[in-house]
C-alpha cells in the first residue's frame, strides 16, 4: 500500500486528508470523532473573540436532481469562549498526537492581538496555525477576514506580526474574493508564511424563495450575502491553487480547499500543486466516515500508478498548465460519432446547429435509419457536442494532423513583429 504521509511545511500528517476549520470542527467531541474515521488532520473552527451567530445560517444549491451541488452560509467564527476551545484542542491534542490539529485564528488587524491569541495557543499544543483572512461576511464588517485579506499590504503587516512571534508553521488562508489571488499570496510569502491556503468561501447569496419574497437563507425576513462553497467551486479553486503553485514568487506548499468530495478530487488538487487538502461540505453533507472511501481510492489509485507515496503527485500537472498566449494554434481536434453507442437523442445535432459551427448532420441509410455524422473539415473541436452527449462513448474527440507547424499565439506575434521589422527597414531603404 502507498504511504499516505505528508509533511506540509513541517507540519506532519498521516494523509493529506484535513478537515477544514468550519462547523464540523467547532468541537473537541466533533474533531475526535473525525480522527477516529481516519482523517488525518483538522484546521480548528476559527477562534478569536466569541460572536453571536444567527438562526438560520445555511442554504443550499440544488442542480438537476442532485443535492447540495453549492452550499451557502452566514456563520461567522466561534461562538465558544477561548479558555473551553483551547482545552478541548489540549485533550485531543494528546488523544491523537499522531493528528495535525491547526488553529485557525482571526482577530483585530493590530500587532498585540495576534501576539496574545498565537501565544495563547501555541501553549496548548497545536501543530500549525490557520490566520483567517478570507470570511467574506460578517467578520468583514467588522475589519478582519476578507477585509483584511483583500489588501495585500495588510496581509503582508499580520503575517510578520504573527512570525514575530509564532513558534510552530504559518499558514496564510486567502480569499477568493480579489482579482489575482497570486497577489495576496506574495505577500503572504513576504509577510513570512511558511504555507498558504485557498480557498476561503465565495461572495454569494443562495437563492430568493419567490413565494415569500425572502432571500434564502433569512433572519426574520432579513437576509445578507454569505460564503459559497462545495462542489460548484472547484473549478474556481483548483484555478487558484495552480497559478499559485506555478507562480515562483509564491513558492511555499499549498493545503487546497474548494469543492473537494472524492479522491479523485483530492488527486486533481495534488497534482496541480497542493501538498494536502482540507474539506468541509462534503464532511456535512454525507458525514465524517467519508474518508474511508477517499482513503481507499486514493490508496487504489496510487497502487495503479505503481506509485510509492501520495507525495510523488504534488505538482505533476502544474507545468501543464500555462496561459492562452502560450497554446498551439495549430493543434486540432475533431467529433467522431460512435453510430452503434449513439442513442438518437439529437442533443448534439441540437447544441451544434443552434449554438456552435453547424457540423453534424442528420442523414438516412441505405437501411432506412437515420444516423449522424460529423463533418470533420467544418468542426471546430469545441467539444460542445462531446459535452451534451448522454452516452457514454458516442462521441470521441480526436486529434487530427492539422498540416501546419505547432505556433502559439506569442510565437505568432513575434513573427508578424520581424516581419513588420523587415518590412520597414526595406521602405527605409
Amino acid at each position: 500500500m502507498a504511504d499516505l504521509r505528508i509533511n506540509l511545511a513541517g507540519i506532519q500528517s498521516p494523509n493529506p486528508f484535513w478537515l477544514a476549520s468550519a462547523p464540523p470542527t467547532n468541537t473537541g467531541y466533533q474533531v475526535q470523532r473525525a480522527f477516529e474515521a481516519g482523517w488525518g488532520g483538522a484546521v480548528w473552527k476559527t477562534l478569536g473573540d466569541p460572536i453571536i451567530n444567527t438562526s438560520a445560517r445555511f442554504a443550499a444549491v440544488n442542480f438537476n436532481g442532485q443535492r447540495v451541488a453549492g452550499f451557502n452560509n452566514i456563520e461567522l467564527i466561534t461562538d465558544r469562549p477561548l479558555e473551553v476551545n483551547l482545552k478541548e484542542i489540549a485533550e485531543t491534542k494528546k488523544r491523537f498526537p499522531d493528528r495535525a490539529v491547526i488553529a485557525s485564528l482571526m482577530v483585530e488587524p493590530k500587532q498585540e492581538k495576534w501576539h496574545e491569541i498565537v501565544k495563547r495557543v501555541e501553549d496548548v499544543g497545536v501543530d500549525g496555525l490557520e490566520l483567517n483572512f478570507g470570511c467574506p461576511h460578517g467578520m468583514a464588517e467588522r475589519g478582519m477576514g476578507a477585509a483584511s485579506g483583500q489588501q495585500p499590504d495588510l496581509v503582508e503587516a499580520q503575517t510578520y506580526w504573527v512570525k514575530e512571534v509564532a513558534r510552530t508553521p504559518v499558514i496564510v488562508k486567502l480569499t477568493p474574493n480579489i482579482t489575482d489571488i497570486t497577489v495576496v499570496a506574495r505577500h503572504a510569502v513576504k509577510g513570512g508564511a511558511d504555507a498558504i491556503s485557498m480557498i476561503n468561501t465565495i461572495n454569494s447569496l443562495a437563492g430568493v424563495d419567490i413565494h415569500t419574497w425572502n432571500t434564502i437563507p433569512h433572519v426574520g425576513g432579513k437576509g445578507a450575502h454569505g460564503g459559497y462553497c462545495g462542489p460548484a467551486v472547484k473549478p474556481i479553486a483548483l484555478n487558484m491553487v495552480a497559478e499559485c503553485a506555478r507562480n515562483p514568487e509564491v513558492g511555499v506548499p499549498i493545503s487546497g480547499i474548494g469543492g473537494i468530495s472524492t479522491w479523485q478530487d483530492v488527486v486533481e488538487f495534488m497534482l496541480m500543486g497542493a501538498t494536502g487538502i482540507q474539506v468541509c461540505t462534503a464532511a456535512m453533507h454525507h458525514g465524517f466516515r467519508i474518508v474511508e472511501d477517499m482513503i481507499d481510492g486514493l490508496c487504489n489509485y496510487l497502487d495503479d500508478k505503481g506509485l510509492s507515496s501520495v507525495t510523488e503527485l504534488i505538482g505533476q500537472s502544474v507545468s501543464r498548465y500555462s496561459n492562452w498566449g502560450d497554446l498551439n494554434l495549430n493543434y486540432k481536434v475533431v467529433a467522431r460519432i460512435n453510430t452503434d453507442k449513439c442513442i438518437n437523442c439529437n442533443k448534439c445535432h441540437i447544441a451544434c446547429e443552434d449554438t456552435s459551427h453547424q457540423c453534424i448532420d442528420m442523414l438516412t441509410g441505405a437501411d432506412g435509419k437515420a444516423f449522424l455524422e460529423v463533418r470533420e473539415e467544418d468542426c471546430v473541436g469545441c467539444n460542445l457536442c462531446s459535452i451534451v452527449c448522454p452516452a457514454e462513448g458516442a462521441i470521441e474527440m480526436v486529434e487530427v494532423d492539422s498540416g501546419l507547424t505547432p505556433m502559439t499565439w506569442n510565437e505568432r506575434q513575434k513573427e508578424i513583429a520581424k516581419l513588420n521589422g523587415i518590412y520597414s527597414q526595406a521602405e527605409v531603404v
